[in-house]
């Protein structure tokens, strides 16, 4: 154990030791500067550091003060600037013999200090105008040409007034430190180190560079040769722009080299030292060594012998910030010595021959063809490299004057779009950017003698060239005030820069100096000793050049910059463009090109998706039919015994593009042809005895199958048999029978196609019979012409038939809506076949049709006594009377049982004292109807397809009283509605039901549309205020986002790319983030049944939530179309618009990197997440809205419901949307975390009661297809009559929650549902409540609940009169309010509600027979008589409809007698056709003057609740008690 402790406490000791001497080795003890510049100025630490501003000699001069340029016409055409100053011949050599190695040297130095030409943000143009015909950019003469101008990045602090113009910033360190050698951020830095040995790391030669690495480092153009771009094949330095040229690359390259050969040196002399150790060393040699070559030996020859003045020491108060004067415009002054092409020599003076892009040979590298290379022929390894950089040595520059070589003039490298520029015109467009004052304020400030002439800028200039003066004072229209620095200083160069541009190159180098804390001549910074410094004061760049390169020391003069007389290797021949290979002409690119096709098919796909969604929807629905289909055929299977079908089997043809159906047919003892479905009943009975000959042709073809039977004024049989025999059978069978009676049997053969031509289908001679009908009642009503059937369609043999038609009784039965075996249709035809041929002729028609529709009383109840009259003798028999009323009551179409009908007949017999009488009369018979004479007046006989025809007839409100007038000869009724109004009246009764006096209501049109509009607001004030707030609150954070990107954000670069997409996109996108989330609180049926009890109920529509739900949705979905839309626009400008744009907008995701090139529209949408999630929700909204549309929610609500289970991925994928956002940060949040909050807390309470099993205690089977289920309360379930619950059943495999109204009282003890069986889930409920399923499962199924939910009905107890109104099931929940309501009485509860009246609208009672039982034990025990019950059974024609009067005289006899309806058994008055809900209303408001507001509670089928909402609309323009409308549909 002790030996253990002891081996463990000696490796501690090691450690640390080994630990303290690596320090101590990786120790620096001097201050490393920081590649960025910062901290440079202790005072001031931002000051010369990446980022910061240039420093102004004078104030700016901008057009409005602030930031925007003085251009045209203010000033002249940067291009003919640059045409007229600076063209003129190459091949003039330096006066001063300045080498070309010194130009580029000079380059270099330029880069180290500063970096002004990233594009700024947001993009702002000044593309430079080309002046028509110009020979080089508009050589066709369009006048349309523009080159690309973008201008620099500026200090956003700035450009705010006068007193704070635009002012740019440097995007390198305005230090002398090599930054152009290491880059200007540490990051940089470290991307080219090695990190072994003090290494920067070496490409695929030892002594070059990388290639092509980091992407978003070095700047990368295309080269407007080639075409080329990307980061492959460019050398990766720490100047960004150092591959520009292969010169520029070159002077990179040696410093490149310098760099690991003094690390190597210390890396021998210290080998102990650290990688860090060694870098930082190796980098403040070789940036000492820079500062000292570039500030004594490279700046004096380049001004002409003009030095600094000796070093002061450090200076902390000196700015080094680069001037704009400085930047873009005096060191500008060098491009005037760059030769059109640089020659290549080796060791041994061989100057080599250039390869050209074409494969030809120059004596020369061609500057305008050597811009961005990555693949040079002739600069391929380091040697190539070392040949290069002597050839530079050894050659002259261009003289340094006024005139540039049309490489930089006519052909500079411009963006893929247009891939030549003009370097000059470009410069003196900068100096407009930058706000440069203008050349003699440079000069006032400079303490310059201002020039007052053109001729004075450069008296020697004059002297050789006065035309150029000239022409520039004209260009500036003679004012020397205009004259711009640029042009200014190039005019007054003469052997060098002029005084001018050489005070400004001075003062910008001398600041840099003296304000450099770590300045290699600076004793203070503890840098370098005495004797470093004087060695490295005697370090020149000729042993810079030795060092790095395979050049002896006498290769290569010893002044670099200068070549003289007698220096080794002169050059062959000032190098001329005419000896060089020419220019590449430029060239346009569209970056949309090879993406058009993609891009279009893609946006079709995305419009497809809905079409996709729809299909999807329709096979849903066609399988889910088809499934239903099945299921009713297994039901009607198990309750149908068929039986075996007699006669021929055949199939009956019933016109073009209708399936065959399957039918036997068979000839009877009685001479007819009867037509049988094969399952049993008959269809079609023809009567073949009274008939004088019979038309019978044969198919001829297509295996002989097809037989016509034509049958005079019938529509014609056509039968096709399953073989020629068994047509040939069915013939037989009608051959002996008609020959035995003589009647002819004609038979022709033809064609199947003629024969099928010629068949009158059963829906032709339908036309014929409506047209004959017609053309009837425009003899016996005012109709025109034109609306009595138009024949032009129909060929004129069968225009004959219709004027030669008649009816047969089975047609007319038909006409009239009847049966044709009602005993009604008999007695009516036998009295109107006058000739008694069995059909109808137009005469005979016309003749009864006349006094039904416009006889007196007494000619109506003739025509119906005689009707019945058999004998003709003037009376009845009591079997004749009992057979005519008993025809009325046939016509409710089974409404009433037979023995329902007995007694109504027998109660008629009673009440007219004609039980003693044996024979009746006329004159009794009409006494019988002297109490409805009005309605016997009124009353006519409709006809399919005249209800609507008769100019004269009355509409239903005026004709039908819903409550009978209090004036009215019937007093018992009048009596009994009056004693249902549960109050006394006193002496004065007002009129139950009179028309409206509309005098009192008189305004001019205006007073009645404000009226309107007033009782409008007033009825829907909630709703308005609701829909204001939701919308108010979409409108204006849409409108913000449209402000914002429109106006305000300027610092996104949005105005100058796609405005209109990202305003639309944005704005939309706004409206959308608030409107999704809060569009969860609509379906919050916990939260909104719990608000529903307090007092928001009085502020919030809570009844129209899912109206609201549905507007809300339908609007987002607006606005994601069109937020798609924009994104279109915008990808598509996106696609088409430079990187220097998009990195603008784009910030955190692009980079500018030069490449100009945007990314592919593919890009956008399929690899960023705000494309993806975009794509991915427009395919889910696609499947949601389609499947939440009307009409395939109810044929397949299992797929309503699983596709609205999408909006957790909606939601999900929305937030990812939102959060991924490119262009502003996430906002989403703030909408979704209120809602989505309430909206999980509601969705857990449902949860926690969805997971209780209710068992079901009874379940019975009604008729109508309607399952009564009665289960357990769960404890503490509290509901109020008039709500809903959901419920959902595993056992039918599925866990789909659908809504139903509980018809159960509160009081109750246990809760009841009525379910009718009318699509697949409630058919199979229905189906597994069978006494079979029942045996099979042995008990009930369970079912699961989820509720309960409030809605409107459940506000029936607010108010003093209610009236419900229920339709077809939807009764259901006026069930349980009708039960709670004389629950409530019967304890005597205190509720403000004192009267219900309770429409029930049904085709016929016997549909819901258990709401008669609902409603019966009501009436039992309303003791208070709150209730007043209606019952409308529609199924029946009209109330004035001749059938219909004759029925409800019945009922009405019928209900005198036993205080009960003949058809419902009830108390309650039973009507006859639809309710007319104006008339009831306005008789409401006069029977209950005194109450304000009256509420309205309708559920049904949307055509009844929307009847029901328009007449209370209309009953809302009166300035009395206005009716609350809530409703349901199911």
């Amino acid at each position: 154990m002790d030996l253990r402790k002891r081996v463990w406490s000696i490796s501690a000791v090691v450690g640390l030791l080994l630990i303290a001497i690596e320090r101590s080795h990786c120790k620096i003890d001097w201050e490393v500067p920081r590649c960025d510049g910062w901290y440079n100025s202790l005072g001031n630490p931002k000051r010369g550091a990446v980022g910061s501003r240039l420093v102004r000699l004078v104030p700016a001069q901008y057009s409005d003060g602030v930031y925007q340029p003085v251009q045209e016409p203010l000033l002249p055409n940067p291009r003919g600037v640059s045409r007229l100053l600076t063209k003129g011949p190459s091949g003039l050599p330096s006066t001063r013999n300045q080498t070309v190695l010194s130009v580029f040297f000079g380059y270099h130095v330029t880069f180290e200090i500063f970096d002004s030409r990233l594009p700024g943000c947001p993009p702002e143009f000044m593309n430079i105008p080309i002046p028509t015909g110009d020979p080089f950019f508009d050589p066709s003469g369009t006048g349309k040409v523009l080159l690309p101008f973008q201008r620099g990045p500026w200090d956003k602090e700035s450009s705010q007034s006068p007193n704070n113009p635009r002012i740019q910033v440097n995007l390198v360190t305005a230090w002398i430190d090599g930054s152009s050698i290491y880059g200007p951020s540490t990051s940089w830095s470290d991307s080219l180190r090695s990190f072994s040995g003090g290494l920067l790391t070496s490409g695929s030669e030892w002594d070059m560079p990388k290639q092509g690495g980091e992407r978003y480092l070095m700047w990368s153009a295309a080269d407007p040769s080639t075409g080329e771009h990307g980061p492959q094949g460019l050398y990766e330095l720490g100047n960004a722009w150092a591959n520009e040229n292969m010169f520029t690359a070159a002077e990179g390259i040696i410093w490149f080299r310098y760099h690991n050969y003094v690390a190597s040196k210390l890396h021998e002399e210290h080998p102990e030292w650290s990688d860090e150790k060694l870098f930082q060393n190796a980098r403040k040699t070789v940036v000492a060594t820079f500062q000292n070559i570039a500030l004594y030996e490279w700046l004096p020859g380049y001004l002409g012998n003009k030095t600094l003045p000796p070093y002061p020491g450090y200076q902390k108060f000196v700015d080094p910030g680069i001037s704009p004067e400085f930047q873009a415009a005096a060191i500008r002054f060098g491009i005037t010595m760059v030769p059109p092409g640089v020659y290549m020599r080796n060791r041994t003076c061989h100057f080599r021959k250039i390869i050209d892009i074409d494969g030809s040979l120059s004596p020369a590298m061609r500057l305008c063809n050597s811009f961005w290379k990555r693949q040079s022929p002739n600069v391929k390894s380091g040697r190539d490299v070392d040949d290069l950089l002597m050839g530079m040595a050894s050659q002259i520059a261009e003289r340094e004057d006024n005139v540039v070589v049309e490489d930089l003039r006519d052909f500079m490298y411009g963006p893929l779009r247009f891939t030549r520029s003009d370097l000059v015109a470009m410069t003196v467009q900068r100096g407009r950017d930058f706000g440069l004052p203008s050349y003699n304020k440079v000069r006032q400030a400079l303490d310059l003698p201002p020039v007052k002439t053109f001729e004075d800028i450069n008296p020697e200039l004059n002297r050789i060239s006065p035309q150029l003066l000239q022409d520039i004072a004209e260009l500036y229209n003679g004012d020397i005030s205009k004259l711009e620095l640029f042009p200014g200083g190039l005019l007054e160069s003469l052997d060098g820069p002029g005084p001018v541009f050489s005070t400004i190159i001075l003062d910008q180098f001398d600041r840099i100096r003296n304000g450099d804390r770590f300045w290699f001549e600076n004793r203070q910074n503890g840098l370098f000793t005495d004797e470093e410094i004087q060695t490295i004061r005697n370090v020149t760049f000729h042993d810079v050049l030795v060092t790095v390169t395979s050049a002896e020391a006498t290769d290569v003069q010893k002044n670099l910059f200068f070549w003289r007389d007698g220096d080794p290797c002169p050059q062959p021949a000032q190098v001329n463009a005419s000896l060089l290979h020419p220019c590449t002409n430029a060239t346009k690119l569209n970056y949309f090109d090879g993406s058009k096709a993609g891009f279009g098919i893609f946006i079709i796909v995305l419009f497809l998706f809905p079409v996709v969604s729809f299909l999807v929807a329709c096979v849903v629905a066609y399988f889910r039919k088809s499934k239903y289909r099945k299921f009713q055929k297994r039901r009607k299977a198990v309750d149908r015994t068929e039986e075996p079908a007699v006669g021929i089997m055949a199939y009956e043809w019933q016109g073009p593009k209708k399936a065959l159906h399957p039918v036997s047919v068979e000839v009877d003892k009685k001479r007819r042809l009867q037509v049988f479905d094969r399952s049993g009943p008959a269809l079609r009975c023809l009567n073949l005895g009274n008939q004088t000959y019979l038309d019978v042709l044969l198919s001829n073809d297509r295996q002989h199958k097809a037989l016509l039977l034509k049958v005079p004024k019938e529509y014609d049989l056509v039968l096709f048999f399953e073989e020629e025999n068994k047509r040939a059978e069915f013939i037989k069978q009608l051959r002996p029978e008609v020959t035995d009676i003589g009647q002819e049997i004609r038979v022709k053969e033809m064609r199947e196609r003629e024969l099928l031509n010629e068949a009158l289908t059963r829906e032709q001679r339908a036309q014929i019979v409506e047209t004959f009908i017609r053309h009837a009642f425009s003899k016996v009503l005012e109709i025109e012409k034109s609306d009595a059937g138009d024949m032009s369609g129909v060929s004129r043999k069968k225009a004959m038939a219709v004027l030669q038609c008649e009816l047969t009784a089975t047609e007319f039965a038909d006409a009239l809506g009847l049966k044709p075996d009602s005993l009604f249709v008999d007695s009516m035809f036998t009295l109107a076949d006058k000739d008694g041929n069995g059909y109808l002729s137009f005469q005979e028609f016309l003749d009864v049709m006349v006094i039904f529709m416009k006889g007196s009383p007494e000619e109506k109840s003739k025509l119906m006594f005689s009707m019945h009259d058999i004998g003709g003798n003037g009376f009845l028999s009591k079997e004749e009377f009992s057979r005519m009323l008993r025809s009325f009551i046939e016509i409710s179409n089974g409404a009433l049982s037979k023995s329902q009908a007995d007694d109504g007949i027998q109660a008629m017999l009673q009440a007219a004292a004609f039980d003693d009488k044996e024979k009746i009369t006329w004159e009794d018979f009409h006494f019988l109807l002297r109490d409805h004479e009005k309605e016997l007046q009124f009353a006519q006989l409709n006809v399919k397809g005249m209800e609507k025809q008769g100019k004269k007839r009355l509409s239903r409100d005026q004709r039908v009283s819903f409550i009978c007038p209090a004036s009215s000869s019937n007093k018992t009724d009048g009596q009994e509605i009056r004693r249902r109004q549960g109050k006394k009246l006193g002496l004065h009764t007002p009129k139950v039901y009179v028309n409206p006096k509309r005098e009192q209501y008189k305004r001019n049109p205006i007073k009645q549309k404000i009226q309107h509009f007033k009782r409008f607001v007033e009825n829907y004030r909630r709703h308005i205020v609701c829909f204001i707030i939701v919308y108010g609150i979409v409108a204006g954070v849409s409108l913000e986002r449209c402000y914002y990107y429109g106006l305000q954000a300027d610092s996104t670069g949005i105005p100058e790319t796609s405005v209109v997409g990202i305003i639309v996109s944005r704005g939309s996108a706004a409206g959308i983030s608030f409107l999704f989330p809060y569009m969860l609180l609509t379906v919050c049926r916990n939260l909104i049944t719990l608000c529903r009890e307090t007092f928001l109920n009085r502020y919030i529509p809570f009844d129209a939530a899912i109206d609201f739900h549905r507007f809300m949705a339908m609007t987002a979905i607006i606005l994601a179309v069109v937020h798609s839309l924009g994104h279109v626009v915008n990808i598509y400008i996106f696609s088409i618009s430079d990187l220097s744009i998009l990195s603008c907008l784009f910030p955190k995701v692009l980079a500018n990197n030069g490449s100009e090139l945007p990314l592919k529209w593919s890009w956008w949408f399929f690899q960023t997440v705000p494309g993806m999630t975009g794509v991915l929700l427009l395919f889910t909204f696609a499947f949601m809205y389609v499947f939440a549309s009307h009409y395939f929610r109810r044929i397949s609500f299992r797929g309503f419901w699983l596709t609205h289970y999408l909006y957790v991925i909606v939601y999900t994928l929305t937030v990812i949307h939102g959060s991924f956002a490119l262009l502003q940060e996430p906002r989403f949040y703030i909408y979704l975390i209120p809602p989505a909050l309430l909206f999980l807390l509601d969705k857990l309470i449902s949860l926690s009661r969805k997971k209780v099993e209710i068992p079901v205690v009874r379940a019975e089977l009604l008729p109508s297809g309607v399952t009564h289920l009665e289960f357990k309360r769960p404890q503490g379930f509290v509901y109020r009559s008039g709500q809903w619950v959901r419920i959902a059943c595993l056992m039918l495999g599925t866990d789909e929650y659908h809504p139903f109204t509980l018809t159960s009282a509160p009081h109750e003890e246990t809760l009841s549902l009525h379910i009718r069986a009318v699509g697949p889930w409630t058919s199979q409920l229905r189906e597994l409540y069978t006494e079979d399923s029942l045996l099979e499962l042995g008990t009930y199924p369970k079912l699961y609940l989820d509720g309960p939910f409030g809605e409107g009905h459940q506000e029936w107890i607010d108010f003093e009169v209610s009236v419900l109104v229920g339709g077809g099931i939807g009764v259901t929940p006026f069930a349980s309010i009708l039960k709670d309501l004389v629950f409530k009485s019967s304890i005597k509860s205190k509720i403000q509600c004192k009267k219900v009246y309770f429409i029930w609208v049904t085709r016929t009672q016997r549909q819901f027979e258990w709401v008669s039982d609902i409603i019966r034990e009501v009436e039992e025990m309303d003791t208070l008589e709150l209730v007043s019950v209606h019952t409308y059974i529609t199924q029946l024609a009209e109330k004035f409809d001749l059938r219909t009067t004759m029925l409800y005289v019945c009922e009405r006899h019928f209900q005198k007698v036993w205080n009960r309806s003949l058809f419902t058994g009830l108390r309650s008055v039973t009507h006859f056709g639809r309710p007319p809900f104006v008339s009831f209303f306005s008789s409401l408001q006069e029977v209950h003057p005194e109450v304000g507001k009256i509420g309205v509670f309708s559920c049904g089928p949307p055509g009844l609740t929307k009847n029901v909402e328009k007449a209370c609309q209309q009953m809302n323009r009166k300035d009395q008690a206005h009716f609350i409308h809530h409703y349901e549909n199911f």
